[in-house]
């Protein structure tokens, strides 16, 4: 297990959806601090978004960023739901960092899951925000 060192997280996915139960436990146990957004490219794996961090990309990956009440707890039950539980086959399909994520007041240095397969013919998400890119889906 990763020592915790930081009590922040962005998530920029399926976190994000009323309905789903995880995002439903972030909304109880955190705070959301505000929108924030990191350069990258964000893709369409199927069922759930997978980010790839680019420091030289002109686009962003869009999300939220919360402030998390007991940050050991809280990233412990979101590893196992993006996969990174202990009995999960390696190598994982995201790793969690630690990254910079930009805001209106500046970076914040927050928890951040990026996908770690290879990309193979995944869709690109157009303007980085998942939300609104599932929303025209539909």
């Amino acid at each position: 297990m990763m020592k915790v060192t930081c009590s922040y997280i962005f998530v920029y996915g399926t976190l994000l959806i009323n309905g789903n139960n995880y995002a439903a436990y972030l909304q109880k146990h955190c705070k959301l601090i505000g929108e924030g957004k990191i350069k990258g490219r964000l893709y369409d794996i199927g069922e759930y978004p997978g980010a790839v961090i680019d420091i030289n990309a002109n686009q962003y990956i869009y999300g939220n960023i919360y402030l998390m009440d007991d940050a050991e707890s809280i990233l412990g039950f979101i590893d196992e739901y993006e996969g990174l539980g202990p009995d999960e086959p390696q190598p994982h399909e995201y790793l969690r960092s630690m990254v910079g994520i930009e805001t209106d007041n500046g970076s914040i240095r927050c928890w951040m899951y990026i996908y770690n397969w290879p990309l193979n013919d995944f869709v690109e998400v157009p303007g980085g925000k998942y939300l609104a890119y599932t929303a025209g889906k539909i």
